[in-house]
C-alpha cells in the first residue's frame, strides 16, 4: 500500500467494521506506530523523514488551526515577531488579524512570507540563505546573518518532536541551526506543536525545555505528556 492506506480498504481486507478500524488506528497512533490522516493512515517515518509542506498542511488541519488561532491572539501592535517554517506556523501567518498595525515579521519561510504579502499592517523581512525546495525554507549559508541583527519580542517556532528529556527536536540539522538563531534573537519563545509531536524525538536538537517559554498544542494531546512538560517548567496551552 506504499506507506498509506484508507479505512475502507482495511475494513474490507480484515473483514471488520470501519468503526473497529478507526479504533485500532487511534490506538496505533498513540503508540506512534502510524499517523492518522483523513480517511486512513500513513506509515511513521524515521526521525529524519520530512514530508513536503503541502502534505504536512493537510494533516491534522483542524488541530493546527486551533493552535494558530491561539498563537495569533498573543501578537500585539508594534511588535517584532519571528515566524519559523512549518504548516502550523503558516496557519498562524494566515490567521493574523488584519487589524494588527505596525508589526514586523521576520521569517525564513517563503510560504509564510507569501501568506503575509497583503497584510496591511505587516512589514515582512525574509532572512535569506539557501532554499530548501521541500519546505520552501531558507537555511545556511547566510541564513543566520539577518537573525543576528534582530531583537524580536516573540518567536513562534515549529518542531518535529517534544520530549521531556531531549527537548524540542527537528528532522533536519540545517533547519535546526536557523531555529537556534531565531530562539537567540527573541525575548520570548513559543513552540506550536500538534499532539502527534509530543513524546517524539527527531534527529536534530533545537532547544532544551528551559530555553522555551510556552508550548501551544491541541486538545488531543496526551494529558500525561502535558503534565510532564508543565512539571518541567514549560507553560503549556491546550487549545
Amino acid at each position: 500500500m506504499h506507506g498509506q492506506t484508507d479505512v475502507g480498504a482495511l475494513a474490507h481486507l480484515l473483514g471488520v467494521s470501519t468503526v473497529t478500524v478507526r479504533t485500532d488506528l487511534l490506538f496505533l497512533e498513540k503508540a506512534q506506530m502510524l499517523r492518522r490522516i483523513r480517511g486512513g493512515a500513513i506509515a511513521v517515518r524515521p526521525s529524519r523523514y520530512e514530508r513536503p509542506s503541502d502534505i504536512n498542511a493537510s494533516l491534522h488541519s483542524a488541530e493546527k488551526q486551533a493552535i494558530a488561532t491561539a498563537a495569533a491572539s498573543m501578537i500585539h501592535d508594534g511588535e517584532t515577531i519571528i515566524l519559523d517554517t512549518g504548516s502550523t506556523v503558516e496557519a498562524l501567518a494566515n490567521s493574523l488579524p488584519t487589524q494588527l498595525m505596525d508589526i514586523a515579521i521576520v521569517t525564513s519561510s517563503l510560504n509564510v512570507a507569501m501568506e503575509l504579502v497583503n497584510h496591511p499592517g505587516a512589514t515582512v523581512i525574509v532572512t535569506g540563505g539557501t532554499l530548501r525546495p521541500k519546505l520552501h525554507s531558507l537555511i545556511q549559508p547566510l541564513g543566520n546573518l539577518i537573525l543576528a541583527e534582530v531583537n524580536a519580542d516573540v518567536a513562534f517556532m515549529s518542531c518535529a518532536g517534544v520530549d521531556t528529556v531531549k527537548g524540542f527536536t527537528n528532522s533536519n540539522w540545517h533547519e535546526a541551526e536557523v531555529k537556534k538563531a531565531m530562539i537567540k534573537a527573541a525575548a520570548k519563545v513559543v513552540f506550536l506543536a500538534d499532539h502527534t509531536k509530543l513524546k517524539h524525538v527527531a534527529t536534530a536538537r533545537i532547544a532544551a525545555l528551559h530555553e522555551v517559554d510556552t508550548l501551544i498544542t491541541d486538545s488531543k494531546a496526551s494529558p500525561d505528556a502535558v503534565r510532564e512538560l508543565r512539571e518541567q517548567g514549560v507553560e503549556v496551552i491546550v487549545t
